[in-house]
């Protein structure tokens, strides 16, 4: 059930090999990069939780987006300035039988072990936050701020006490569904439709238990259905940690502009990714698409440094046979303006989906962080504005939702 390292490194690497031909480099200039370490800078989405239970690869070495495929480590953070942020706990979609919600169960509580062991091996350069009001302490501490997240409600299956145990285990962010309707509600992807017209009567208990607990309820991947619902259902704003706008590409799983209104008036915020299947039309050509399916096959339940390597250099390869269009940093700059414009800059974020399939020209590992603030002080942002987008509107509504879950 566990996502393998192999979708990871396909969108890094094409990120990468398209670089060359990307428009020029933002250029981060000494002002832009002070102002970017003057704030705390958080991104919503990271998926490199995924890569903590392969053999040989570290989290405190200095990887490559070429050599392994992989976009984030400690070294690349700090080189990046970037002082943490929400690492996702991902179950892929499976079926939907008691012995699949078992084993979704099991191994969502094996990859937030695995979280947590990182963190208590380096106490001196991670540690968990809990609240809101964590992020500054650990950030004045020198230490990268580790939030805890959950993409995809499968591991909850039928049972929603479980949001329980997984809040115990310092879930603060969690959404009900991924790529594929679910026990709680409906996909925006999903080939075969809406199974439940928005939320299932589970889903909506998962609502009510979220908000109880002070989880803050990610609609990323969720139907527009599920999004109204959540919006009329939820006593706490609702974040969408990786998405885009629609206006600018229209795909399912970016967020039109009535939505993106609507979650600004309900005081939500929307991080929008560098996903280039959701910025760019995404052609499958056959002698590709049977070109990764042998790759996969071939490399099948290898989780190794090694093996992502030979992954990385093999995809390289296909990506040279059947090059196929990627999104570029200025369409990231494009969704991303856009949402300020229309949510407004109290209700936009970052949450890039690094280690999860996210990556664009120009915008491709954790050391092109900085490339952000430097664009958007040129357009006319100020540093209180970037200081919102990079933390202080997610950790506001996270605030918020803890405050609301203490209110009998």
């Amino acid at each position: 059930m566990i996502r393998t390292p192999l979708l990871p490194c396909i969108a890094a690497a094409c990120a990468a090999l398209c670089a060359a031909s990307s428009p020029a480099a933002e250029h981060v200039d000494a002002r832009s990069r002070a102002i970017h370490e003057s704030f705390i800078a958080l991104d919503s989405h990271l998926d490199t939780p995924a890569l903590l239970g392969v053999a040989g690869w570290s989290m405190l070495d200095h990887h490559s987006v070429v050599a392994d495929g992989s976009q984030l480590d400690l070294p690349r953070m700090i080189q990046g300035g970037l002082d943490g942020g929400f690492f996702a706990t991902y179950i892929g979609q499976g079926p939907l039988t008691d012995a699949g919600r078992a084993a979704a169960r099991d191994a969502a509580l094996l990859r937030l072990q695995e979280i947590h062991q990182l963190v208590a091996a380096n106490p001196g350069k991670f540690e968990i936050a809990y609240t809101a009001d964590d992020a500054a302490r650990i950030a004045a501490a020198k230490k990268r701020i580790v939030y805890l997240s959950m993409e995809n409600g499968y591991p909850v299956g039928q049972d929603v006490s479980l949001l329980t145990t997984y809040y115990t285990l310092g879930v603060r962010i969690a959404g009900p569904v991924h790529f594929l309707n679910n026990d709680l509600g409906d996909s925006s992807t999903d080939p075969k439709g809406p199974q439940w017209q928005g939320l299932s009567p589970i889903g909506k208990a998962y609502v009510k238990e979220a908000n109880r607990l002070g989880i803050l309820i990610d609609a990323s991947h969720a139907s527009d259905q599920v999004l109204d619902q959540l919006l009329e259902l939820s006593t706490a704003p609702i974040v969408l940690t990786h998405s885009g706008a629609k206006a600018i590409y229209n795909h399912p799983r970016n967020v039109d502009d009535e939505h993106l209104r609507r979650l600004a008036a309900k005081d939500g915020v929307i991080q929008i990714y560098a996903y280039s299947d959701y910025f760019v039309p995404n052609p499958r050509p056959p002698e590709r698409e049977a070109a990764i399916a042998a790759l996969r096959k071939q490399y099948a339940g290898q989780r190794s440094r090694v093996t992502l390597e030979a992954q990385a250099k093999a995809l390289a390869e296909i990506d040279r046979k059947f090059p196929i269009p990627r999104g570029t940093f200025e369409d990231f700059i494009a969704h991303l303006l856009h949402a300020v414009k229309i949510a407004g800059v109290d209700h936009v974020g970052i949450g890039l989906d690094f280690d999860g399939g996210g990556g664009v020209a120009g915008l491709e590992d954790a050391t092109d962080y900085p490339k952000i603030t430097a664009r958007l002080l040129k357009e006319g942002l100020s540093k209180d504005d970037l200081a919102k987008i990079w933390s202080g509107n997610v950790l506001r509504i996270l605030k918020k939702a803890q405050l609301a879950a203490q209110t009998p």
